[in-house]
């Protein structure tokens, strides 16, 4: 028999039972999703396309657990994404996957360079028949020396873009070169590369190694070297084969594409009280940035010009970044960055890259893109970076409009996806 002592001593568990309930009903109702993602770690901005879309999930899709599935997380970026989105599981093991699946009510393919990982994507389609996305891709995503060739899109890949609820690219060029090559996704519009979104930060090595070089924020400015084709051969743990014909090549154009750079570097240092930065956006950028920019410097800029001798991850380059004035450069993703966080900077493409570089004419910066195939362009190259580094307020005046542009596109293309996830 339940005397009233009894009783009274387990209304607070029964209490605290009854209060459960709602919270516990909501934890069964709570939606789960798939990120594919992650594809390499050798580059900082392919790294940084992961967080981005997750800040981006975790923003406007807050009540859905996302569970990543990367192609690769080594170097470090493992620590790097645990640290910054300890709730997120990462699935990789066989069982991991197969439980995802069954949970999962839509997966989706994250931001980069093609339909990356089509083979997964083909997988979830035939064994759930679940729906899925594309969210900010390039495509077809194949490079090319010669930006006339005809390149014919991989026939699985443009089934799953029309299977997919949405497909998103990542600039207009492969927006109609879908369109035009047998993609017909009622749902096709720009998004954003995710890049734009990345929030990691390690404030403490950037501000140490600043202080140890006499960088001061807002008084120096990034550039980053680069060759045509990414020597791929010299990353060890790529295991990439020495490719003869790309190498060849890179020799060919290495100082024409990169003097421009060191010219720009020069007249910023004699022009103005600036002092520059000479930083990686991939390991084998470290040396290639003392080869073909420090080494070469006049006497009197080198002491005003400051050589990154080692690499480093994302978290570290963007807080060193939005220390900055701007950024100037050969590659693509660290302006994403910069410009998420409302620094300026300026980008310098060729035939060899992805149609990417096109996103700066769709967000409003076709004025700091420049086709550096295209000799008008490099001539304009110098007084563009110069004038970035006389007037910074207008430059970060600029930056602040491109960025304002993202923001909007990115609560858009997420709405896309916030209403296909609730409505499964």
């Amino acid at each position: 028999m339940t005397t009233r002592r009894d009783f009274l001593k387990q209304t607070p568990a029964l209490i605290g039972l009854l209060n459960s309930i709602p919270a516990i009903a909501q934890a069964a109702d709570k939606k789960s999703i798939i990120l594919r993602s992650s594809w390499q770690t050798v580059n900082i901005g392919d790294i940084g396309h992961t967080p981005g879309v997750l800040t981006l999930l975790e923003k406007y899709l807050p009540d859905v657990e996302v569970r990543l599935w990367p192609s690769n997380l080594d170097n470090g970026v493992e620590d790097l994404m645990r640290k910054r989105f300890p709730n997120v599981p990462i699935i990789r093991t066989p069982d991991e996957i197969q439980k995802a699946f069954k949970d999962c009510v839509f997966l989706l393919h994250g931001s980069g360079p093609s339909l990356v990982a089509t083979a997964s994507v083909v997988q979830w389609d035939k064994e759930t028949g679940k729906p899925f996305g594309v969210y900010g891709i390039t495509f077809p995503g194949v490079y090319s020396p010669d930006p006339k060739a005809m390149i014919t899109p991989n026939p699985q890949s443009v089934e799953m873009l029309n299977k997919a609820k949405f497909a998103l690219f990542r600039d207009s060029i492969s927006l109609d070169f879908a369109k035009k090559n047998g993609v017909h996704n009622a749902i096709m519009e720009f998004c954003p590369d995710g890049a734009f979104a990345v929030d990691l930060r390690n404030d403490q090595a950037a501000t140490t190694f600043m202080s140890e070089h006499g960088l001061e924020a807002g008084k120096f400015m990034c550039v980053i070297p680069r060759q045509r084709f990414t020597p791929y051969w010299e990353i060890p743990s790529k295991k990439t084969p020495f490719d003869e014909t790309r190498n060849t090549r890179n020799q060919a154009m290495k100082e024409h594409d990169n003097a421009p750079l060191r010219e720009a570097i020069i007249q910023v240092v004699r022009q103005t009280p600036m002092k520059i930065l000479i930083c990686p956006e991939d390991s084998t950028q470290v040396k290639l940035g003392k080869e073909v920019l420090f080494d070469k410097l006049p006497d009197d800029v080198k002491p005003k010009v400051v050589w990154r001798d080692n690499y480093w991850l994302t978290d570290e380059a963007v807080s060193t970044y939005v220390r900055s004035a701007g950024l100037f450069g050969l590659e693509m993703h660290s302006p994403i960055m910069c410009i998420g966080n409302g620094i300026p900077a300026i980008v310098g493409r060729f035939a060899e890259q992805t149609s990417k570089g096109v996103m700066w004419k769709d967000i409003g910066l076709g004025d700091w893109l420049f086709d550096f195939d295209n000799e008008a362009d490099i001539a304009r190259y110098v007084p563009a970076v110069l004038a970035m580094a006389k007037d910074p307020k207008a430059a970060k005046a600029k930056a602040a409009k491109a960025r304002k542009f993202v923001e909007q596109r990115q609560r858009e293309t997420m709405g896309l996806v916030k209403k296909n996830v609730i409505s499964v």
